[in-house]
C-alpha cells in the first residue's frame, strides 16, 4: 500500500487516519446521528482519563471510523458551549514516543506529559491545537493486547502446572 504521508518529520510515523472525533452531549444524540447516516456501531468504551463514553463506528474500504465522544464530566461537557461538534482528527502512528520526541523538537507541546490509556488496546496523546492551525490532532498507537493475553495464559499454565504436580 502506497504511503500517502511525507517520509519526513511526523509524517514518517503516520500509518493512516484512524478516526474523526465528534463530541455530542448525550448518547441519544450520537445514536440519532448514526441512524441518520446509516453508521454501524463497531464497539463502545469508556476513557477514564477524560471521563467520557465512546462509540466507534465500523470502518474499512476507504471509510474512516467516527468516534462519538459523550463526556460525563470535565471540560468536554462544555465543548462548543455544550452542543458538541467535530473535536479532532486522529492518526494511527507506529511509535507514539518517537512522534512525541519529534513534536517536542519542533517546539510544539502535547496535551499530556505521557501517552494516556485509551480504550482497550490503544494509547493516545494530542498535539495542542495552537500548533496545528486550530485543529486538535490525536496520535494513537495500538498496543499489542495479544502480549497481555499471552502473559495471563502463561501465568495460568504455571499455576496449574505447579498445583497439579503438588497433588501427586
Amino acid at each position: 500500500m502506497e504511503n500517502l504521508f511525507a517520509n519526513t518529520g511526523i509524517g514518517k510515523h503516520i500509518i493512516r487516519t484512524h478516526h474523526w472525533g465528534i463530541v455530542l452531549p448525550t448518547l441519544e444524540k450520537a445514536e440519532a446521528f448514526m441512524k441518520t447516516f446509516g453508521l454501524q456501531e463497531d464497539y463502545r468504551g469508556h476513557v477514564k482519563a477524560y471521563d467520557a463514553d465512546l462509540i466507534f463506528t465500523k470502518h474499512g474500504n476507504g471509510v474512516d471510523a467516527v468516534e462519538f465522544i459523550i463526556p460525563l464530566s470535565g471540560v468536554l461537557t462544555e465543548f462548543n458551549k455544550g452542543k458538541g461538534g467535530i473535536a479532532h482528527v486522529a492518526y494511527l502512528v507506529d511509535d507514539i514516543n518517537a512522534v512525541s520526541e519529534e513534536i517536542k523538537a519542533m517546539g510544539y507541546e502535547l496535551l499530556e506529559k505521557e501517552p494516556q490509556e485509551g480504550t482497550e488496546d490503544i494509547i493516545v496523546n494530542f498535539i495542542r491545537p495552537k500548533y496545528t492551525q486550530g485543529i486538535l490532532v490525536e496520535l494513537i498507537q495500538q498496543v499489542w493486547i495479544f502480549g497481555k493475553l499471552l502473559t495471563l495464559l502463561l501465568i495460568h499454565i504455571i499455576i496449574n502446572t505447579h498445583y497439579t504436580k503438588g497433588d501427586d
